[in-house]
């Protein structure tokens, strides 16, 4: 059975947040999450320009928009979803990865304004991937490479009309050919 991975971005701005939480979606999708629900204010914009990335690069992702976290993190519970917090006050990614394997139902919490602390508490999990200031989009980047072991790298996306292939370029002198 093939884990199910749901992501919260909890909070948007369309205005401040968009470039970031455009990242978000990509990423998420990229690496292997089944779908992002955007806590906040809807931005149809961003729904639009995720799923026309769908369409071109394939696969089924898809972009939902709720406005209490609290109510999504208790109905994906009931669902059986463990609630996995991404945060720099968390217990180390490497200490608790096998831990969280075993469950193939999570939901990841990426922050965007401040959390309230109310989430640190609803979460099952509270994970850090490095106790040092960085951007929420590597974290999720990260925990999803390491959630995945590495197997997201290679997963081929269906109905792809796009795709990135190697492309062979003429040496000219430098050591990797270009």
């Amino acid at each position: 059975m093939m884990p199910e991975v749901v992501v919260l971005r909890y909070g948007h701005r369309p205005i401040r947040d968009e470039r970031v939480t455009t990242h978000c979606c990509l990423v998420a999708r990229a690496f292997g999450a089944d779908e992002i629900t955007i806590i906040g204010n809807t931005d149809e914009n961003l729904k639009k320009r995720i799923e026309k990335v769908v369409k071109n690069w394939g696969g089924r992702f898809k972009v939902d928009f709720k406005k209490s976290w609290l109510e999504e993190v208790r109905r994906l519970k009931e669902e059986g979803f463990s609630i996995v917090h991404l945060t720099m006050y968390g217990k180390p990614l490497e200490k608790i990865i096998e831990d969280i394997r075993k469950h193939k139902k999570i939901a990841i919490i990426v922050g965007s304004k401040k959390v309230e602390p109310n989430v640190y508490i609803e979460s099952d999990y509270n994970i850090c991937v490095t106790k040092q200031p960085h951007s929420e989009i590597a974290a999720l980047a990260v925990f999803l490479d390491w959630y995945f072991d590495g197997s997201e790298l290679s997963k081929a996306f269906a109905g792809a009309k796009m795709k990135a292939t190697e492309k062979k370029f003429k040496k000219t002198g430098g050591k990797n050919g270009f």
